[in-house]
């Protein structure tokens, strides 16, 4: 089936009007689901006092709990790393 050249842009535009009727009852849907939750524009956490800011210094947020993190994924690594050793050396016997 061929359309005329005049008929394309109507598809086009029939298409972007379903979009928009189904983003509107998605938007509808989901605001009475969800109860008309209401977000706040600056979270809590952000709304520190700007002198606390520069009391927490310039460097930002400390890779401190990373670190220790990695180090334990590590330490466990290795314990099973040694266990597997010793379970092959026992096989080995």
């Amino acid at each position: 089936m061929k359309m005329r050249r005049d008929e394309g842009g109507w598809a086009l535009i029939a298409l972007v009007v379903a979009l928009a009727i189904v983003a509107f009852l998605a938007r509808d849907a989901l605001s009475a689901y969800l109860g008309r939750v209401t977000r706040a524009s600056v979270p809590p956490a952000a709304q520190v006092a700007p002198d606390a800011r520069e009391a927490a210094g310039a460097a930002g947020p400390s890779m401190q709990p990373h670190v220790e993190r990695a180090r334990g994924v590590e330490a466990s690594v290795a314990r099973e790393f040694d266990a597997r050793a010793k379970s092959l050396e026992a096989l080995d016997r």
